[in-house]
Order: C-alpha cells, then sequence, then structure tokens
C-alpha cells in the first residue's frame, strides 16, 4: 500500500439546497495511518463529514479538505485515490467476485498481469480465492463484504473510507468481520475513516473517536478517554449503558430524593443543579445500612458472566441498572439495598433534562 496520507478538514461545514444544516463547521485532523471513527446516533453529521473527505459531498464556502499538503476541496471522488466500502455493499450483481474486485484496477488501465495479481493477492487477504468465481448473488452477506473490501483496497487507494459496513449482518459476524476488519487496516497501515452508530464497533476499531451529536463534534478521544472521562451528559449517555440523576450539588455533595444520603463526591463542579452519570459497575448489593440506594428487582437478565438487574427506586424515574455476580440472583420484586462508588460518579452542571 501507499504511504499513509494525513487528512485535515478545515472549517468545513455543510448546508443542503433546502437550507439544511447537516454539519457546522468543524475542524479535523487524522493522522496518517489511524484509524478514526466518526460515532454518533442518526442525523448527527458523521455520514456527511464522510462524504466531504470521500468527495462525494463539498463544503460550504470557506471549508477546505487536504490530503498531505494537497487540496483536494474541489476534486470528485474518482480523483481523490479513495478507497470506499458501503453498508450495502454496491457490488455489481452481473460480474464474479473477481471481476467485482479487479473493477477499479480495469478502470485505471492496469495492465492485465498486474491486475490478476492484484485481484488474487485481495482475494487471498479477504479470505475469499475460493469464491473468485462465482456470482455475487451466490455469496453471503459476510462474503459480499468481505469483496467489498477487497475492491476498495485493490486500487491501493490513499484513504479507506467506510460507511456502517457491518451495519446489515448478524451479530456474531458482525464481530468476526470488525475482528477481521480491524487486523487488515492494522497490517496494511492505511488512512481509514469509519463511520457507525454501534458503540462497540468504534471502541474495537478506533485509534481514536469523534463523538458527534446534531451537526457538531461533541469529543474526540481514544475509546478510553471516550468511555472514562466523556467531556458532556451527552457523550457520557451515549457511549455505553450508564444511569442518569438530576439532583442539586451543594458543598461537595450531591442530594436526589431517591438518595437515602447525599453522595460527597470530589468534583469542580459548583453549587447548584446537577446531573450525575453512574455505569452498571459502579454499583453493589450492600446491607440497608451501607445503602445509598434501595429499590425493587423489577427484572433480571442473566449475561452469562453477570446478571444485569433492572431496580426501580421511585415511580417517577426510570429504573436504575446494576450489574451484578450471577450467583447473588435476587427475586424479582424483592427489596435490595445498593452502594454507590462515588469514585466512578461523573458529575455536569444541569442542563434542564429531567429524570
Amino acid at each position: 500500500m501507499t504511504d499513509s496520507t494525513r487528512i485535515a478538514l478545515q472549517n468545513c461545514g455543510k448546508t443542503f439546497a433546502d437550507g439544511t444544516r447537516a454539519l457546522d463547521p468543524i475542524d479535523l485532523t487524522i493522522n496518517g495511518g489511524e484509524t478514526l471513527v466518526l460515532l454518533g446516533p442518526s442525523g448527527c453529521g458523521k455520514t456527511t463529514t464522510l462524504r466531504m473527505i470521500a468527495g462525494l459531498e463539498f463544503p460550504d464556502p470557506g471549508g477546505k479538505v487536504f490530503f498531505d499538503q494537497d487540496d483536494v476541496t474541489p476534486l470528485p471522488i474518482e480523483k481523490r485515490s479513495v478507497g470506499m466500502v458501503f453498508q450495502s455493499y454496491a457490488l455489481f450483481p452481473n460480474m464474479t467476485v473477481a471481476e467485482n474486485v479487479a473493477y477499479g484496477l480495469r478502470i485505471r488501465r492496469t495492465d492485465r498481469a498486474a491486475r490478476q495479481k492484484q485481484v488474487t493477492r485481495m482475494l487471498e487477504m479477504m479470505h475469499i480465492a475460493e469464491f473468485a468465481d462465482r456470482q455475487i448473488a451466490q455469496l453471503s452477506g459476510g462474503q459480499r463484504q468481505r469483496v467489498a473490501l477487497a475492491r476498495a483496497l485493490a486500487v491501493e487507494p490513499r484513504v479507506l473510507l467506510l460507511d456502517e459496513p457491518l451495519t446489515a449482518l448478524d451479530a456474531k459476524l458482525r464481530v468476526s468481520l470488525r475482528e477481521e476488519i480491524n487486523a487488515t487496516l492494522r497490517r496494511l497501515g492505511i488512512t481509514a475513516v469509519y463511520v457507525t452508530h454501534d458503540q462497540d464497533e468504534a471502541m474495537a476499531l478506533g485509534d481514536r473517536i469523534v463523538a458527534m451529536n446534531k451537526g457538531h463534534i461533541a469529543q474526540i478521544g481514544t475509546p478510553r478517554e471516550i468511555y472514562q472521562a466523556p467531556a458532556s451528559p451527552f457523550v457520557a449517555d451515549f457511549i455505553g449503558t450508564t444511569n442518569r440523576l438530576s439532583g442539586q450539588m451543594q458543598g461537595g455533595t450531591f442530594a436526589h430524593p431517591s438518595l437515602r444520603r447525599a453522595l460527597a463526591l470530589e468534583t469542580p463542579v459548583a453549587d447548584g443543579a446537577a446531573e450525575i452519570f453512574f455505569r452498571p459497575n459502579a454499583l453493589t448489593l450492600t446491607t440497608a445500612k451501607q445503602a445509598d440506594l434501595c429499590g425493587t428487582v423489577t427484572a433480571a437478565f442473566f449475561l452469562g458472566d453477570r446478571v444485569r438487574l433492572h431496580v426501580q427506586t421511585r415511580d417517577d424515574l426510570p429504573p436504575v441498572l446494576i450489574d451484578a455476580p450471577p450467583e447473588s440472583l435476587p427475586d424479582q420484586g424483592e427489596v435490595i439495598p445498593l452502594r454507590i462508588d462515588p469514585r466512578q460518579v461523573l458529575v455536569f452542571p444541569a442542563t434542564g433534562a429531567a429524570s
């Protein structure tokens, strides 16, 4: 593959012809050889960002896209040397697997011998050499996705772009292909941008994650930073499973009607309305005397290494989620006391959302 390409977006926003603002102006740098994941809910701007990198969309006036020192802003996709993998595969049904993989090379007028050598290499890399002469309709979803990835890589692009490539696959196959894609990207050292709304994919694949919301960047960081130190209530709530309470900070303690006592927290948040977030593993079963919360078990889900409990603390609140050891399964309807580990509580000034 070619040397890794650095990508830079400068002041790149996108407003469509009907006036819809899909993306606020953003600045974003993607390091050479890095796998950057754009993560967020539908409509957050992640696919628009990917399409601007690809040359399928162009930024509003004043925005620029650079590949290394090259300003590629006015160039369409066919002149940017990018490989693209779509959720829908976008394969040619009238061609064999080998012909699909060779398509980009044929368009570039690569000579027959070199083209065949590269196709063979890609098919072997993606473990689909035995399917070279098959029609696309004869392949499973996972095999088709491997063909799409082989075709994108065959032309040795400067940048590989992947738009929700695993969404249409079943859960077990998604995990398997995710691992294969990760291994392939690491082996090739190619710069890759990956769009997904799946947090597990983002955590598994990304060197860094760009969490996006409502057309802007909410946070950029490593998977560990995004998960353990979210920069906003949106990121804390979107990444992973979390519990959320709105209450009052006063003198370093957090009070809420469902709490049996105020929580002492180390936080720079000023006195006043605040929100706390804590994950299911921040809760433990305890004694009534030591409990921060008490509630009724309304549901229990056995997950193998743990049990996910839904505990109703108040009728006007969503249930609190706790991960408990599988051997300590309470009965449904049982009232249980819970302790919150204050070291695992995140605090933010209130955003006005009710909880």
